[in-house]
């Protein structure tokens, strides 16, 4: 029985490669997505280890990339400080580290480099080891840095940049005089992990002390080193006996830990989004194995019944059809397994593309890619050529003697039956989902969307006919007889072209859905930013990161400014939770009209407004304090003055600028709101405005379409990326297409050869095929834009709270239908080459 399940294989090499390539497929892309998922791990696990010391000493209270939020914290480490942790017997040496927030680098002819993904670091060069006594800094070329106007960069800011040793490098700085200038003197990466895409800009001691704290001669943390046999333990705790009261010591397993988890929920979100994706395409891959399976065993009912015949049991011939599909699975999963290596590449390209880079010595398979890719690709043939195989089974041995055609499929009320109750059970969930059940009411509406594809996907032969009766009349009426017989073609096997439209009906189902959330929240964001946006400009970094008070001097001075508030954005403690809170100027009430349910927005010295929601969350209201804690353990204790509905101009927590360096943190701007005086010319005042920052491209001035458009692009970013990994979803499905039409032929030789014979030309047979395979894939875009659109619709309402406002992307779908017009066109290529190039008597003698 095996030798004759492999002579089956190898006698249909045609249906074994269109058979594999849906298995091909699906493997790569779950292999892909688990090789660049450890490359992720490999890379930032590599700089994290590589760049973390056995012990540090910082600000108080602040984790590792907390201070971030906030900038450069005041408190400093003095030499005298370092002279003690270096006295200590449990320290080898102590090297001072200076570190700015907000630093940027521009390209040799001015423009942005980085920034817009990965961050920017910036920090001063000592050689002081990391846990593992390696360098912490690997040098590529040239020289580190020795006086305050030499720099070196990373390799890949240096080539992006455009620069080589020797040039002037020009930079931006956070505070003080904005531009700086620097020697590029050499490039350097992380030992052991590059940079997975940050900007280094590494500069001498007394270089990043210029920049960073006033040219004094002080550090903002300390890199300790343990000495032989001393614990990260003992070093901690020895060093906590000499430091000032604003510091801590902790041991570097701990900065690495927190270092891990604040990046690992990143790279969490990142891994699972991926792995979503190749959920989808090993499931429509499943779908293709189904059918076609169900095509082969159909087409070799006879044989199967001849097997019978000459003495197979049942069980011998289901395990043939099933080791058919464990050698197809195996092959199919190797092949996939390589070309997944290739793929990780790709995806490593895309995320390059936005700022995160992986290098490729990371990207590598590993024995637990290749065991999981082979269980996947194995399990889902064996799973959906199950049912096939024990149809197979139960062929009678009396149809070998038949010289008619297979007796027709069973009815399908039963399938109705069971599918009609489950599209309940969905509609249930979903409407559970937007009412309001336990717990996040997008993920009912999410498991009830996931049982009406599925369900449709099986029903699909039911619910689509009247669709497929649409596509016979429409044919008949544009291109007469090719037209009619391709609809009856598609309406003859129901089940063949239901089964066949719904791998590419789930990936368009997807693509429906994602498109009413991005369309829903790209007209929320106009709404809001038309509704609370209410000043004339607004300017922000296009970085995200806040920027020098200069930026500021100079608007403020354009002729036409009436107005100009300023906030700061920055990094609190409350309740030992990192918020966000935001400290607004005293001119941001001539501006914004917030929605007060309480008390004055209004707020002066140590007061502040806090949103209701948050003020329910803590149990605080009018009267009460909030205190803030600020890296180094500054605190502010604040009265609440205040309580307003929540929004998107402020914080949920709000104070007065001036206690921003009450706080011990650096000034700086987030945002710069404007309002024109009465009778200005917009346009001019715009003009001058923009001119005023044109030295400082890190700083955009928007109206507020511009404002909308820079929010909407990075939605519409994220929405492309989306739609390209569900564009292998499709592919697949075309493949799928492909692989029924070309095993249809097969299936039809006689009959194609007998349309030949009585007078149909070659391109009417092309045509012909063609309409077919169009028919299959406007029954996939009708059910799944029209399922896609539904779940889209509930889910944005169990969103409303961010996604304000509903829009319905009519033009996209319609954009999509054309495309399922041209994914038919396409898949029916080869198929309807191959029926025209047929010889008709030898097509005609085909039994």
């Amino acid at each position: 029985m095996f030798r004759l399940t492999l002579r089956n294989l190898l006698a249909r090499k045609l249906r074994l490669v269109m058979s594999g390539l849906s298995i091909v497929l699906g493997v790569a892309f779950l292999s892909g997505v688990l090789v660049f998922s450890n490359g992720l791990s490999t890379t930032f696990d590599g700089i994290i280890y590589g760049s973390t010391p056995d012990g540090v000493v910082r600000a108080k209270d602040f984790a590792e990339f907390d201070a971030g939020y906030s900038g450069t914290p005041k408190n400093v480490v003095t030499p005298e400080t370092i002279a003690e942790l270096e006295e200590l017997p449990e320290v080898d040496r102590a090297d001072g580290d200076v570190a700015g927030f907000g630093m940027s680098l521009l390209a040799s002819d001015g423009t942005l480099v980085g920034g817009t993904g990965a961050p920017t670091l910036a920090f001063n060069y000592h050689d002081g080891p990391n846990m593992d006594g390696g360098d912490i800094l690997e040098l590529d070329s040239g020289r580190w840095p020795e006086s305050d106007q030499e720099i070196v960069l990373d390799t890949g800011a240096a080539e992006n940049g455009e620069y080589e040793l020797g040039d002037e490098v020009q930079l931006l700085a956070p505070y003080g005089e904005i531009e700086q200038t620097a020697t590029l003197v050499g490039t350097a990466e992380f030992n052991g992990g590059g940079t997975a895409g940050a900007t280094l800009l590494i500069f001498s001691t007394e270089g990043a002390q210029r920049l960073f704290l006033d040219g004094k001669d002080v550090f903002n943390r300390v890199s300790l080193t343990a000495a032989e046999g001393v614990s990260q333990e003992e070093l901690r705790d020895a060093a906590a006996e000499v430091i000032p009261e604003d510091l801590e010591a902790v041991t570097g397993d701990k900065v690495a830990d927190e270092s891990e988890a604040a990046i690992g929920e990143f790279l969490g979100i990142i891994k699972i989004f991926l792995i979503v994706f190749a959920a989808i395409a090993v499931l429509v891959g499943g779908f293709i194995i189904l059918n076609t399976f169900s095509i082969l065993v159909a087409q070799r009912s006879r044989e199967l019944a001849l097997m019978r015949a000459l003495g197979a049991a049942r069980d011998q011939v289901t395990r043939s059809v099933l080791l058919e599909a464990l050698v197809l699975s195996f092959l199919a999963s190797t092949i996939g397994i390589g070309l997944g290596l290739l793929l990780s590449r790709g995806l490593a390209s895309i995320f390059r593309a936005i700022g995160l880079d992986i290098s490729s010595a990371a990207l590598d398979l590993t024995v637990g890619t290749v065991v999981i890719s082979y269980v996947v690709g194995v399990a889902v043939t064996m799973v959906a050529a199950y049912l096939p195989s024990r149809r197979a089974g139960r062929v009678a041995p009396v149809a070998a003697m038949r010289a008619e055609a297979p007796q027709a499929p069973a009815p399908l009320g039963r399938r109705a039956a069971i599918g009609g109750a489950l599209l309940l059970v969905g509609a249930a969930l979903v409407a559970w989902g937007v009412a309001g059940a336990p717990g996040p009411d997008a993920i009912w509406v999410g498991i009830g969307g996931v049982v009406w594809i599925i369900t449709v996907a099986v029903i699909s032969p039911i619910i689509g006919k009247p669709v497929l009766v649409g596509c016979r009349a429409l044919f008949s009426r544009v291109f007469g007889a090719p037209g009619r017989l391709a609809g009856e073609n598609a309406l003859r096997d129901a089940r063949r072209t239901g089964a066949t439209a719904s791998a590419l009906m789930i990936g368009l189902a997807l693509v429906s859905t994602i498109g009413v959330l991005a369309a829903s929240m790209n007209k929320s964001i106009d709404d809001l930013v038309d509704e609370e946006f209410t000043a004339d400009y607004l300017v922000q970094s296009v970085n995200f990161v806040p920027f020098s008070t200069s930026v500021g001097d100079d608007l403020a001075d354009v002729n036409g400014v009436s107005v100009l508030s300023r906030q700061q954005y920055v990094g609190a403690k409350i309740d030992g939770e990192t918020e966000f809170v935001a400290a607004n100027d005293e001119r941001f009430n001539d501006i914004y009209d917030l929605d007060v349910v309480e008390g004055t927005t209004d707020v002066q010295g140590a007061e502040a407004f806090v949103a209701d929601e948050y003020a329910d969350e803590l149990g605080v209201g009018i009267g009460d304090p909030i205190e803030l804690t600020f890296p180094g353990g500054k605190k502010l204790e604040l009265e609440i003055v205040g309580i307003v509905k929540p929004s998107e101009v402020t914080a949920w927590v709000s104070f007065p600028l001036d206690q921003v360096e009450q706080a011990g943190l650096a000034r700086q701007d987030t945002s710069i709101s404007i309002l024109l005086e009465d009778g200005a010319d917009a346009e001019t005042v715009k003009n001058d405005l923009d001119d005023a920052a044109s030295d400082v491209p890190i700083v955009a001035v928007y109206d507020k379409e511009e404002f909308s458009d820079s929010i909407r692009d990075q939605v519409n970013q994220l929405l492309y990326m989306i739609y390209g990994l569900l564009a292998l979803a499709i592919i697949i499905a075309v493949f799928g297409i492909v692989n029924t039409l070309g095993l249809s032929v097969i299936e039809r030789t006689r009959e194609v050869g007998l349309l030949r014979a009585i007078g149909m030309s070659r391109s009417r047979l092309r045509r012909m095929i063609t309409l077919e395979s169009v028919a299959i894939a406007l029954l996939g875009a009708v059910l799944g834009l029209g399922l896609g659109l539904v779940v889209g619709v509930s889910l944005r309402e169990t969103l409303k709270e961010d996604l304000s406002s509903l829009a319905l992307p009519f033009t996209q779908l319609v954009v999509f239908l054309a495309i399922a017009v041209v994914v038919g066109v396409l898949a029916a290529v080869v198929p309807s080459i191959r029926a025209s190039r047929m010889n008709v008597l030898e097509a005609i003698a085909e039994e």
